[in-house]
This record gives C-alpha cells, structure tokens and sequence, in this order.
C-alpha cells in the first residue's frame, strides 16, 4: 500500500512538472516586485569539465563557444524589450555563468558560491543546495528584478526540470528559501 501511494504521489508530480512545463512565462512578469529568474549558462559545448579544471581558470574550463554568447546577448535583448533594463545579477563562479551573466547587460555581476556547479560533486550538492535556499531566504520579498545565472543540475533541483542551455524558470521570492516555482521561461 505504502509502495502505491509513492507510485501515486510520484505520478502527480511527474504531471504537474509537465503541465507547468507546458505554459511558459513571459519575461515581463520579472518586472514585478520581488521576481527571480533562475538561468542555465547559454550553450558551452560538452559536459561537466575538463579533468584540471580550475576555478578562476577560464582556460581549464568549458566555456560558451559563438552561440553561446549570441545567445546570452539574445536573451539580453529579449529582457530589454520585456522592460528589464537593469537588475541585481548573481552567478557561479564558473567562467560560463558569468559570462552570460556579462552579456545579458543588466548590470554588475556578483560571484556567488552558491550558485556553483556540482556535477559529478555528489558530495557537494547539499551544501550548495543549502548555501542556496539560505542566500534565497536573504532576499528581499518586494525587490527589483534579481537574476541568477548558474548550471543545469542548480535549476533542475529547484524545479524538477531539464532545462537547455540559456533557459530558466522565474519563482517570486517568499522570504524562505524555497521560493514559489512560478514557471519556466519563454524561450521565443
């Protein structure tokens, strides 16, 4: 019975996440007070990186190639036209984060180890997953815009979703560090 219920439980979810994943949010919602958009660095061909990675290296790391960069500067000019000009912006310390971070345009951009990667760190994924619901519960609840740009293994456990490269989802801040989940982003 208790095994039925999981199962159950597990479907519901699964559901919901396709559901929500289905109705994309338009990028002016981030307008609103207290919004967080929660980005995946744009393209940066391969997976995880190179065996000397080096935080602060950028040469030892897996870096956003052309698209990438077009893409983040894409996205930029997509938060412009929604209205977003200018925003508090954190980011991982790897060099693929801030650089999109860099070329969305909206300002200065704070390193923040918490956003960081974990990926094929299993020991480091609740730290840093704690790290960051203690920086969210920090942020103010009626703020201007705040945009996070970090990696795909960050998003997808705050959301339960995949989500490609420059994609993200927005959450309206609660004073907790679970913020509310309110959708992915359009990616048009």
């Amino acid at each position: 019975m208790r095994n039925a219920i999981l199962i159950l439980a597990g479907m519901v979810c699964a559901i919901a996440s396709s559901s929500l994943a289905a109705e994309a949010i338009d990028l002016a919602e981030l307008a609103k007070p207290g919004r967080l958009l929660m980005l995946r660095h744009a393209n940066a061909p391969g997976t995880g990186d190179p065996e000397d990675f080096r935080l602060g290296d950028c040469s030892s790391q897996r870096n956003l190639d052309q698209a990438g960069r077009e893409q983040a500067r894409s996205l930029g000019r997509r938060l412009a036209k929604a209205g977003i000009r200018q925003a508090r912006v954190y980011s991982s310390q790897w060099c693929r984060c801030l650089e999109t971070a860099q070329l969305l345009g909206l300002g200065p951009v704070v390193p923040q180890p918490a956003l960081n990667s974990f990926f094929g760190r299993d020991h480091q994924r609740e730290p840093t997953l704690a790290a960051l619901r203690k920086f969210l519960a920090e942020l103010p609840t009626s703020g201007g815009p705040v945009v996070l740009v970090t990696h795909q293994v960050t998003v997808t456990a705050f959301t339960g979703n995949f989500v490609d490269s420059g994609g993200g989802s927005l959450f309206e801040l609660n004073g907790t560090g679970q913020p509310r989940l309110l959708g992915p982003i359009n990616t048009d």
